[in-house]
């Protein structure tokens, strides 16, 4: 049995914060928030929902703020990181559910820490089917770090974690259930040409139709067939087309911006 001396020289136990940005996310942010009750605090940053997303975060205790001027993926995140003072984050996507498993693991790794960043073994579905190759898997993701190692590139779209320390990987899936349907795949296509269109825009970098029409088609080959996708059936096709689109659409997009810019008119 340990003696009063012994416990009260043991280490507080770490805390664990949850940091999330959502819009109109209410089809499974109930099932993501419940999946974290391990967590010591979670927060979401909201960009001006207009559905159910905030009453459910606050009904399942999760702190709300609202931040509703867009200003990209990248910056979104880390106000969400900057609202925990918790001595470790996790990013979770409200389109993403944590396993028990992968639960336990976390909780595990910032207990006895050997590392200072962690990635997630995630598991991502497209319109209903687990997606085992075309590009999306393995996906490990950095996302469990120890305060001030890591944070968010700027990036609008496509952000990732920036750090400089040896990342370990942690045990159990992430399952990201990324598109439920059809209809959700066109909204993306859209949005992420656009979002990246812009981006690239900001730094300089110009588009044209042959070059749209060049990416577009190495989009799909590199998806379909050097990334396995042929392996995942249908869905795997289903991806090498929408992957291909994006591409398209956002070159495409890049180009009207730089006329747009010079003052010409859209060709016919």
């Amino acid at each position: 049995m340990n003696s009063p001396q012994t416990a009260s020289a043991r280490a507080p136990r770490a805390s664990l914060g949850v940091a999330i940005i959502a819009l109109n996310a209410q089809a499974r942010l109930a099932q993501c928030l419940e999946a974290l009750r391990f967590a010591d605090e979670i927060v979401v940053v909201d960009g001006g929902s207009t559905d159910d997303t905030v009453s459910i975060a606050r009904g399942l205790g999760a702190r709300v703020v609202v931040a509703s001027d867009w200003p990209g993926f990248g910056p979104q995140k880390n106000r969400a990181v900057a609202e925990l003072g918790t001595d470790w984050i996790v990013s979770i996507d409200t389109d993403e559910v944590v396993t028990p498993e992968l639960a336990s693991s976390i909780r595990q790794a910032i207990d006895s820490p050997t590392a200072q960043v962690y990635a997630l073994d995630r598991l991502s579905s497209f319109c209903g089917h687990w997606v085992r190759h075309s590009g999306w898997y393995p996906d490990w993701v950095p996302r469990l770090f120890k305060r001030g190692a890591a944070r968010f590139s700027d990036d609008l779209v496509h952000e990732r974690l920036v750090f400089d320390a040896p990342v370990q990987r942690l045990a159990g899936r992430l399952l990201h259930y990324s598109y439920d349907d059809f209809e959700t795949v066109l909204r993306k296509v859209d949005a992420y040409s656009s979002a990246g269109a812009r981006q690239r825009h900001a730094a300089g970098k110009r588009g044209g139709f042959g070059r749209a029409v060049a990416r577009g088609l190495w989009a799909f080959v590199r998806t379909y067939l050097l990334r396995g996708g042929i392996l995942d059936g249908r869905s795997g096709f289903m991806i090498a087309v929408f992957n291909a689109e994006t591409v398209y659409y956002r070159f495409l997009k890049l180009s009207l911006a730089a006329q747009g810019e010079r003052g010409e008119s859209p060709r016919p």
